[in-house]
Protein backbone atom coordinates (compact mmCIF):
# COMPACT_ATOMS: atom_id res chain seq x y z
CA UNK A 1 0.00 0.00 0.00
CA UNK A 2 1.42 3.18 -0.87
CA UNK A 3 1.98 5.63 2.21
CA UNK A 4 -0.32 8.34 1.88
CA UNK A 5 2.80 10.38 3.60
CA UNK A 6 4.35 10.84 -0.24
CA UNK A 7 1.88 12.18 -1.85
CA UNK A 8 1.06 15.33 -0.35
CA UNK A 9 1.96 15.04 3.27
CA UNK A 10 4.16 17.57 4.95
CA UNK A 11 5.15 17.02 8.35
CA UNK A 12 5.28 20.89 8.49
CA UNK A 13 2.11 21.78 5.95
CA UNK A 14 -1.20 22.90 6.98
CA UNK A 15 -4.14 21.43 5.19
CA UNK A 16 -5.65 23.26 2.33
CA UNK A 17 -9.04 22.79 0.27
CA UNK A 18 -6.86 21.12 -2.93
CA UNK A 19 -4.53 19.24 -0.64
CA UNK A 20 -7.04 17.67 1.68
CA UNK A 21 -9.35 16.89 -1.40
CA UNK A 22 -6.28 14.96 -3.16
CA UNK A 23 -5.47 13.07 -0.14
CA UNK A 24 -8.92 11.85 0.67
CA UNK A 25 -9.27 10.57 -3.19
CA UNK A 26 -5.69 9.15 -2.66
CA UNK A 27 -6.91 7.36 0.43
CA UNK A 28 -9.88 6.02 -1.08
CA UNK A 29 -7.38 4.80 -4.50
CA UNK A 30 -5.90 2.31 -1.71
CA UNK A 31 -7.29 -1.46 -2.38
CA UNK A 32 -6.84 -1.95 1.19
CA UNK A 33 -8.87 1.38 2.57
CA UNK A 34 -10.25 1.63 4.82
CA UNK A 35 -9.57 -1.19 7.12
CA UNK A 36 -5.84 -1.56 6.35
CA UNK A 37 -4.18 2.12 6.23
CA UNK A 38 -0.67 2.95 7.22
CA UNK A 39 -1.12 5.29 10.23
CA UNK A 40 0.64 8.25 9.85
CA UNK A 41 2.38 10.37 12.88
CA UNK A 42 -0.23 10.79 15.76
CA UNK A 43 1.85 14.25 16.01
CA UNK A 44 0.97 15.89 13.11
CA UNK A 45 -2.65 17.12 11.62
CA UNK A 46 -2.28 14.61 8.76
CA UNK A 47 -3.08 12.43 10.67
CA UNK A 48 -5.94 13.51 12.26
CA UNK A 49 -7.08 13.94 8.64
CA UNK A 50 -6.79 9.92 7.57
CA UNK A 51 -8.36 8.96 11.08
CA UNK A 52 -11.11 11.49 10.33
CA UNK A 53 -11.12 9.80 6.60
CA UNK A 54 -11.30 6.18 7.87
CA UNK A 55 -13.92 6.76 10.14
CA UNK A 56 -16.29 8.11 7.64
CA UNK A 57 -15.42 5.28 4.97
CA UNK A 58 -16.11 2.78 7.38
CA UNK A 59 -19.32 4.12 8.50
CA UNK A 60 -20.21 4.54 4.69
CA UNK A 61 -19.97 0.59 4.58
CA UNK A 62 -21.46 0.18 7.76
CA UNK A 63 -24.30 2.60 6.65
CA UNK A 64 -25.01 0.54 3.63
CA UNK A 65 -24.94 -3.35 5.75
CA UNK A 66 -27.61 -1.53 7.69
CA UNK A 67 -30.06 -0.79 5.01
CA UNK A 68 -30.22 -4.81 4.31
CA UNK A 69 -34.01 -6.15 3.80
CA UNK A 70 -33.00 -9.90 4.39
CA UNK A 71 -30.59 -9.69 7.16
CA UNK A 72 -31.72 -10.59 10.65
CA UNK A 73 -32.06 -8.37 13.49
CA UNK A 74 -28.91 -9.03 15.25
CA UNK A 75 -27.27 -8.30 12.19
CA UNK A 76 -29.09 -4.59 11.96
CA UNK A 77 -28.20 -4.60 15.53
CA UNK A 78 -24.36 -4.94 15.30
CA UNK A 79 -24.68 -2.41 11.89
CA UNK A 80 -26.14 0.39 14.16
CA UNK A 81 -23.48 -0.19 17.15
CA UNK A 82 -20.53 -0.29 14.51
CA UNK A 83 -22.04 2.86 13.32
CA UNK A 84 -21.91 4.90 16.80
CA UNK A 85 -18.32 3.54 17.38
CA UNK A 86 -17.10 4.72 14.07
CA UNK A 87 -19.43 8.39 13.91
CA UNK A 88 -17.83 9.31 17.70
CA UNK A 89 -14.42 7.93 16.40
CA UNK A 90 -15.12 10.52 13.13
CA UNK A 91 -16.20 12.98 15.75
CA UNK A 92 -13.06 13.32 18.22
CA UNK A 93 -10.76 13.11 14.66
CA UNK A 94 -12.78 16.04 13.74
CA UNK A 95 -12.04 18.00 17.24
CA UNK A 96 -8.28 16.68 17.28
CA UNK A 97 -8.16 18.65 13.43
CA UNK A 98 -9.16 21.47 14.85
CA UNK A 99 -6.83 21.79 17.75
CA UNK A 100 -3.91 21.16 15.61
CA UNK A 101 -5.16 23.94 13.03
CA UNK A 102 -5.72 26.06 15.83
CA UNK A 103 -2.60 25.99 17.64
CA UNK A 104 -0.85 26.77 13.76
CA UNK A 105 -2.70 29.43 13.92
CA UNK A 106 -2.28 30.49 17.33
CA UNK A 107 -5.64 31.15 18.30
CA UNK A 108 -5.89 28.96 20.94
CA UNK A 109 -4.51 28.66 24.14
CA UNK A 110 -2.07 25.50 24.10
CA UNK A 111 -2.39 24.60 27.80
CA UNK A 112 -6.23 23.78 27.30
CA UNK A 113 -6.34 21.89 24.41
CA UNK A 114 -7.81 18.25 24.80
CA UNK A 115 -9.72 20.08 27.77
CA UNK A 116 -13.45 20.19 27.57
CA UNK A 117 -12.94 24.11 27.81
CA UNK A 118 -10.38 24.55 25.13
CA UNK A 119 -10.22 28.26 25.51
CA UNK A 120 -9.77 31.02 21.85
CA UNK A 121 -7.09 33.24 22.44
CA UNK A 122 -8.88 35.93 19.46
CA UNK A 123 -7.49 39.60 18.16
CA UNK A 124 -10.20 42.21 19.01
CA UNK A 125 -12.93 42.81 16.34
CA UNK A 126 -12.23 38.83 14.60
CA UNK A 127 -15.74 37.56 13.27
CA UNK A 128 -16.30 34.02 14.50
CA UNK A 129 -17.36 31.12 12.19
CA UNK A 130 -20.00 29.14 12.80
CA UNK A 131 -18.87 26.04 11.28
CA UNK A 132 -15.12 24.79 12.21
CA UNK A 133 -12.22 24.30 9.97
CA UNK A 134 -12.22 19.98 10.69
CA UNK A 135 -15.89 20.32 10.33
CA UNK A 136 -15.51 21.56 6.85
CA UNK A 137 -12.92 18.74 5.87
CA UNK A 138 -15.10 16.17 7.92
CA UNK A 139 -17.86 17.13 4.85
CA UNK A 140 -15.25 17.17 2.25
CA UNK A 141 -14.52 13.80 3.38
CA UNK A 142 -18.39 12.29 2.59
CA UNK A 143 -18.38 14.28 -0.48
CA UNK A 144 -15.18 12.48 -1.68
CA UNK A 145 -16.98 9.51 -0.88
CA UNK A 146 -19.77 10.54 -2.51
CA UNK A 147 -18.44 11.80 -5.78
CA UNK A 148 -16.84 8.09 -5.69
CA UNK A 149 -20.17 6.27 -5.44
CA UNK A 150 -21.53 8.78 -8.06
CA UNK A 151 -18.43 7.79 -10.87
CA UNK A 152 -19.34 4.13 -9.98
CA UNK A 153 -23.16 4.71 -11.59
CA UNK A 154 -21.61 6.26 -14.43
CA UNK A 155 -20.07 2.82 -15.89
CA UNK A 156 -22.66 0.51 -14.86
CA UNK A 157 -23.58 -1.65 -17.52
CA UNK A 158 -26.44 -3.46 -16.01
CA UNK A 159 -28.66 -0.03 -16.07
CA UNK A 160 -29.65 2.14 -19.06
CA UNK A 161 -28.02 4.95 -20.98
CA UNK A 162 -30.62 7.37 -19.15
CA UNK A 163 -29.23 6.02 -15.59
CA UNK A 164 -25.67 6.73 -16.64
CA UNK A 165 -26.18 9.92 -17.98
CA UNK A 166 -28.15 11.25 -14.83
CA UNK A 167 -25.68 10.04 -12.90
CA UNK A 168 -22.75 11.85 -14.79
CA UNK A 169 -24.89 15.40 -14.31
CA UNK A 170 -25.14 14.26 -10.96
CA UNK A 171 -21.20 13.64 -10.19
CA UNK A 172 -20.36 16.71 -12.26
CA UNK A 173 -22.44 18.85 -9.60
CA UNK A 174 -20.95 16.84 -6.51
CA UNK A 175 -17.72 17.85 -7.67
CA UNK A 176 -18.56 21.89 -8.27
CA UNK A 177 -19.99 21.15 -4.05
CA UNK A 178 -16.59 19.65 -2.96
CA UNK A 179 -14.95 22.46 -4.82
CA UNK A 180 -16.73 25.23 -3.60
CA UNK A 181 -16.36 23.87 0.20
CA UNK A 182 -12.59 23.58 -0.57
CA UNK A 183 -12.68 27.26 -1.29
CA UNK A 184 -14.63 28.07 1.50
CA UNK A 185 -12.00 26.40 3.88
CA UNK A 186 -8.95 28.18 2.02
CA UNK A 187 -10.98 31.43 2.78
CA UNK A 188 -11.70 30.69 6.02
CA UNK A 189 -7.67 29.47 7.04
CA UNK A 190 -6.86 32.59 5.30
CA UNK A 191 -9.12 35.26 7.35
CA UNK A 192 -8.22 33.27 10.31
CA UNK A 193 -4.59 33.92 9.84
CA UNK A 194 -4.62 37.50 8.86
CA UNK A 195 -6.74 38.04 12.46
CA UNK A 196 -10.25 38.54 10.90
CA UNK A 197 -12.35 35.44 11.56
CA UNK A 198 -11.47 32.44 14.35
CA UNK A 199 -13.61 29.30 14.86
CA UNK A 200 -13.55 27.60 17.78
CA UNK A 201 -13.05 23.33 18.93
CA UNK A 202 -17.01 22.50 19.91
CA UNK A 203 -16.97 19.11 21.97
CA UNK A 204 -20.16 17.00 20.46
CA UNK A 205 -20.66 15.56 23.84
CA UNK A 206 -22.24 12.62 22.32
CA UNK A 207 -24.10 11.77 25.64
CA UNK A 208 -26.05 8.81 24.06
CA UNK A 209 -22.56 6.90 23.23
CA UNK A 210 -21.47 7.67 27.11
CA UNK A 211 -23.01 5.24 30.29
CA UNK A 212 -22.57 7.54 32.15
CA UNK A 213 -25.36 9.88 30.51
CA UNK A 214 -27.02 8.07 28.58
CA UNK A 215 -30.82 7.36 30.76
CA UNK A 216 -31.49 3.98 29.01
CA UNK A 217 -27.55 3.09 30.10
CA UNK A 218 -28.15 4.21 33.58
CA UNK A 219 -31.23 2.21 34.29
CA UNK A 220 -29.47 -0.55 32.68
CA UNK A 221 -26.56 -0.41 35.15
CA UNK A 222 -28.29 0.48 38.05
CA UNK A 223 -31.20 -2.85 37.34
CA UNK A 224 -27.64 -4.68 37.06
CA UNK A 225 -26.56 -3.53 40.46
CA UNK A 226 -29.88 -4.25 42.25
CA UNK A 227 -29.80 -7.89 40.60
CA UNK A 228 -26.45 -7.96 42.22
CA UNK A 229 -27.27 -7.25 45.21
CA UNK A 230 -30.02 -9.20 45.21
CA UNK A 231 -27.96 -12.51 44.92
CA UNK A 232 -25.71 -11.61 47.75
Amino acid sequence: MTEPSRFVFSEFATPSGGSAALFHDHCLAQGQWPKQIDALPETTVWHWLQRNHQQNSLLWDEEDLARRTLANDADITANKRAIDRFNQARNDATERVDEFLLLSLGLIDPASVGTDQPKSTVAMGARLNSETAGSMIDRMSIMSLKIRAMRAQTTREDVDAAHRESSTQKLLRLEEQRGDLAACLDQLLADSAAGRAYFKVYRQFKMYNDARFNPVLVAEAARGKQSQQSQQ
